[in-house]
């Protein structure tokens, strides 16, 4: 069996963004903020980090393509642990949106279209898109208007229930007839 290295130098993408700090701040001069947030104006790197050390703090570069850059004097840690709880955050309020599949076929009985328009009708309103498809086979393949009539049959149900967007619209290929919907 082949083992396969290609993934071997991938990255994960870290959007945790990076500070110099202290010793690491390059730049001569610093626009000096202390940590009230009072701005002391521009001083000297090594005199920004003797006030950090003597208020017992780190000093940071916050933004580093100002000129001359601007330094926080700020405890390290707790940034980092503020900045970890706002990702949480914004992690928290994404909203996922999941594509859900309701299959159908030829032969399909009144009371399971029902089931199916009741199925659709609860992904939709959790904000999910619904993806409807109809697998044919065999000798069912010469039958593809009267699936097409099923789907938009079944699209009309659901539109009666509760206002939906047809995303895209009935594609086939092969014996596979697809749609997808949204809610409006």
């Amino acid at each position: 069996m082949r083992i396969s290295r290609r993934y071997k130098f991938r990255r994960p993408i870290n959007v945790q963004r990076r500070y110099r700090i202290n010793q690491f701040i390059k730049a001569p001069e610093v626009r000096l903020i202390d940590d009230s947030g009072q701005n002391l104006g521009v001083v000297p790197t090594s005199r920004a980090l003797q006030l950090a050390r003597e208020q017992e703090m780190d000093l940071i570069e916050v933004s580093p393509l100002a000129v001359p850059p601007v330094a926080k004097i700020l405890n390290y840690s707790k940034l980092k642990y503020q900045e970890e709880k706002e990702r949480k955050k914004e992690k928290a309020r994404q909203k996922k949106i999941e594509v859900k599949g309701i299959r159908l076929s030829l032969r399909i009985s009144k009371h399971d279209i029902d089931t199916r328009i009741n199925q659709a009708e609860k992904f939709l309103s959790e904000g999910n898109k619904v993806q409807i498809e109809l697998i044919l086979k065999g000798r069912e393949k010469q039958h593809r208007n009267v699936a097409i009539n099923i789907i938009n049959d079944f699209i009309k149900s659901v539109d009666e229930k509760l206002p939906i967007k047809v995303e895209q619209t009935i594609k086939i290929q092969g014996g596979r007839i697809s749609t997808t919907l949204t809610k409006k």
